[in-house]
């Protein structure tokens, strides 16, 4: 998940008491198996909100009993919570980091050890952190591509938002960041939009998964976990990142959003590779 809608302030969860985000929270568990409680409570009352406002249901009460009448109420109830915003190259500077520093190290690692190059875009969204990878790969390692397997995969809760991000066609606005080469290389206009090409979306492969459990995914090499933890309460942040650590080997990198920070014990699992963009190595 990445970003807050716009448009929308702390006072929008004010009149949610905790008794009735316990109860929405218990509604979908049972029907999905989702679970609120790892995340902050002012981030989901704030999303409640956000659909009690639209059906116009006076409390929490209200709300609670339409969620148990109406399945279509629990769909948008749960994409509601997991809002996806992002854009390509979002925060150019850490990309650059990762194409100056970081995929030579790891491309070398992999010659070394002969071994499978995979990394991870969690929380993906609609792809373009996933797909901004896929880029980078082209245009920089096409040489290393061709003696190196290179996996690409990006994780989402979302089964619709996976959907739409390998489908790959993008609003212009989310491609503030990009050059006018790289646009012109790579996407093709497709009416108000801009189709992502062929040869860069099968780069990526997405999946249906809850990052909570990432300790069960395979092992990588590296992890874009950006503007996800902050969703979550400091035990959902704790599991993420143990499990991160659980699937990196030593050498792995793992990379945070800039509001984000290693927590707990995990700090002795990993080492600082570049404070400013939170690139982190496993110990």
């Amino acid at each position: 998940m990445t970003d807050i809608l716009p448009g929308h302030t702390l006072f929008d969860s004010l009149d949610i008491e905790d008794e009735y985000l316990a109860e929405i929270s218990l509604i979908l568990e049972m029907r999905y198996n989702f679970s609120m409680s790892i995340y902050k409570d002012k981030c989901m009352k704030r999303r409640v909100a956000i659909r009690m406002r639209s059906c116009r249901c006076p409390d929490a009460s209200s709300y609670c009993n339409l969620l148990r009448q109406s399945e279509q109420e629990r769909e948008l109830l749960k994409k509601t919570l997991t809002i996806h915003v992002s854009q390509f190259f979002r925060n150019p500077s850490m990309f650059e980091k990762l194409r100056s520093e970081i995929l030579p190290d790891l491309f070398q690692r992999a010659v070394t050890s002969q071994g499978l190059l995979r990394l991870y875009s969690l929380g993906c969204a609609g792809g373009e952190e996933a797909y901004s990878l896929g880029i980078i790969l082209r245009e920089f390692f096409a040489g290393e591509l061709l003696h190196t397997s290179t996996e690409i995969c990006a994780f989402d809760i979302d089964a619709d938002i996976l959907k739409a991000a390998a489908f790959a066609q993008y609003n212009e606005d989310r491609q503030h960041d990009l050059t006018d080469a790289i646009r012109d290389r790579y996407f093709v206009k497709n009416g108000s939009r801009l189709q992502l090409s062929t040869n860069i979306r099968k780069m990526v492969t997405f999946h249906q998964r809850n990052i909570i459990e990432v300790e069960s995914f395979e092992p990588c090499q590296l992890v874009l976990c950006r503007n996800t933890l902050i969703y979550f309460n400091r035990a959902g942040q704790e599991k993420i990142l143990r499990g991160i650590a659980h699937i990196l080997p030593t050498g792995g990198i793992l990379v945070l959003g800039k509001s984000e920070t290693l927590v707990g014990d995990i700090r002795g699992l990993f080492t600082s590779v570049c404070p400013v963009e939170r690139i982190y190595r496993r110990l």
